[in-house]
């Protein structure tokens, strides 16, 4: 089944059902400066989620382009994209669980939808705990659509429950449904998530709470359902391919790819993660771009983005061999033509978008080749790249500060990333986000998400001293809303029992609510204090200094310029989600706030 008939098929079977057709928001959320993109279908119905009237009615449908810019690092599997598509549904108040889980039910199982065998399907339902009772309704639902109950796993909020999207609003229980994409002779009678040939494939979300300052969940008065199928990953599934890139969606991008290059794409090749890469970003180019948003390459907000896949794609390509000239614009054309009927802002804009990538290409390939050399220059005689090299690989020859620090992993060394931001901020006056490459502590930006993961940081550090030893410093850090990545210098991979010793610590002065201190005196005085900061020459005479403990018995107290929460309540659960190498010596770990 082609990409096309999937979504034709789940918006014409919701429409059957009384939901109005909405045309793909832009990109670019309107009114939203917290987010460079749209990340999801929901982002730009929030008003109406929260009570407003929506004027195409309570039940509505769309197929939504949407944009991640936090794991871009991560793009280069089978699965991970910068673009994607959401399929989703949604009730304003209208229909609640049981409606929405038979109609997710009939479509995947229906010909009128789907028409997959009910063998191959499980589901997971929240399992309760102390702000929310086990969802004992959609467990019944499945019951009686006839899922077994072996098929039915109760997981805890970290995997069955959505949101709120700020520290506060609309949340509840969700309800996954996972296809089984081996063999269907191994088809295991119970369901466990950890198999990764039970893939999931759609996510119904029953916005039943709202989440107040004070940390409760009271009833909503308006009760909403919000769904999301990724086009994607649902197209390699229904395809019995486990590679989202061997589907149309990228199927001839990888051909013109290995046209350009001269090698044939395989999978589980070093080759085949630099095609999924340069395809990836390519196309995601292509869309911001064609996004009726004048978005164009920059060194700021949402145009740094672009520069940043498009010149990373162009790296990348080289090291597969590809030279021709203008080759990015020929991808673009590839990516307007398949999706032509689909996004028509793309056709009409086609030569803005190929011209924009024309003049990129030349720009950086001017520069490429002796930005290389001077790297590998710098890279012979030091172990770090210092801030003033990276700089000028950014300012001289074009180089998006992640570009140096992705060749430096390769090289097993590390970059100043704090003292490219000194640097950078005696030249330059640009954006205050992270993706404008202006880091002010790593922070993408002041919003609520981003400030608690912030305030989660000193946590962090405290407890990796405690933990680890006090030798352990932080080399850097940079945080979205979304997640917090921050480096430490330790010369040994942490163990399992030490990971779960830093979040335990971490959580338990979380639980303990305390305020967050801030106080502002002379460097010399915070130092004594016990105050500890990074590349401490960087601050004036008078700091801030923010302490988290009673009296002198801190937990944590740090010199630190960025925003913090008033008060440790606000921040949630911590949860560390990946530890490892980022170069020599130096650990990096990827955490985030449930």
């Amino acid at each position: 089944m082609t990409s096309s008939e999937i979504r034709n098929k789940f918006l014409k079977f919701f429409e059957a059902r009384g939901h109005t057709i909405l045309s793909s928001a832009s990109l670019v959320p309107e009114n939203d400066p917290t987010v460079l993109f749209n990340t999801a279908g929901m982002q730009s119905l929030v008003p109406y989620l929260l009570g407003e009237k929506h004027p195409a009615g309570s039940r509505l449908t769309s197929a939504q382009k949407c944009l991640r810019t936090g794991d871009i690092d991560e793009v280069g599997d089978f699965t991970h994209h910068t673009f994607f598509e959401m399929l989703g549904n949604w009730s304003l108040g209208d229909y609640f669980k049981t409606e929405s889980l038979k109609m997710s039910f009939e479509f995947l199982t229906s010909s009128d939808g789907l028409n997959l065998t009910k063998d191959r399907l499980a589901v997971s339902i929240f399992a309760g705990d102390k702000d929310a009772p086990f969802d004992d309704e959609a467990y019944k639902i499945w019951k009686d659509l006839g899922i077994a109950e072996a098929r039915i796993a109760r997981l805890p909020k970290k995997n069955n429950w959505w949101g709120p999207a700020g520290q506060t609003g609309p949340c509840g229980p969700c309800s996954e449904i996972f296809y089984w994409s081996g063999d269907i002779k191994d088809i295991p009678e119970s369901f466990n998530d950890d198999n990764d040939l039970w893939v999931e494939i759609w996510n119904n979300v029953f916005m039943a709470y709202n989440r107040t300052i004070g940390g409760d969940f009271e009833p909503l008065a308006q009760r909403n359902v919000d769904t999301g199928m990724g086009l994607e990953r649902t197209t390699a599934v229904l395809n019995n391919t486990p590679d989202n890139y061997q589907t149309d969606l990228f199927l001839n991008l990888i051909k013109k790819l290995e046209e350009l290059s001269g090698q044939k794409y395989e999978m589980n090749s070093a080759t085949g993660r630099l095609f999924r890469i340069i395809a990836d970003h390519l196309k995601a180019a292509t869309f911001i771009i064609g996004d009726n948003k004048g978005i164009t390459p920059a060194n700021n907000d949402q145009g740094y983005i672009v520069r940043r896949l498009i010149r990373r794609a162009i790296r990348l390509a080289r090291q597969l061999g590809i030279t021709a000239e203008a080759w990015t614009g020929t991808l673009a054309e590839i990516v307007i033509n398949d999706y032509q009927d689909i996004y028509p802002e793309l056709t009409s804009n086609k030569d803005f978008i190929i011209n924009e990538l024309d003049k990129e290409e030349a720009k950086f390939e001017k520069t490429l080749a002796n930005g290389l050399k001077e790297f590998a220059k710098a890279a012979l005689e030091s172990q770090m790249i210092s801030g003033a090299e990276a700089f000028l690989l950014f300012q001289s020859y074009g180089f998006p500060l992640e570009i140096t620090v992705e060749l430096a992993k390769e090289k097993g060394i590390s970059v100043d990333e704090v003292g490219f931001e000194v640097e950078f901020k005696k030249h330059q006056d640009l954006s205050r986000t992270a993706t404008a490459g202006k880091f002010k502590g790593g922070l993408a930006d002041g919003g609520i998400e981003t400030t608690r993961l912030h305030t989660a940081a000193h946590l962090l550090l405290a407890a990796l001293k405690k933990v680890l030893g006090d030798t352990v410093s932080q080399k850097g850090s940079n945080i979205t809303s979304e997640r917090l990545r921050f480096d430490f210098a330790y010369g040994d991979k942490m163990t399992d029992d030490q990971i779960k010793a830093v979040e335990g610590l971490v959580n338990n002065e979380i639980n303990k609510k305390l305020a967050v201190v801030c106080e502002e005196m002379s460097l010399d005085k915070a130092q004594a204090s016990g105050a500890t900061g990074v590349f401490a020459s960087k601050y004036g005479e008078q700091v801030k200094v923010y302490k988290i403990g009673l009296g002198d018995k801190f937990f944590s107290k740090e010199i630190c310029g960025g925003p913090h929460v008033d008060n440790l309540g606000e921040l949630g659960h911590f949860k560390i989600i990946k530890e490892e190498a980022s170069s020599a010596g130096v650990r990096r770990i990827k955490a985030i706030l449930e």
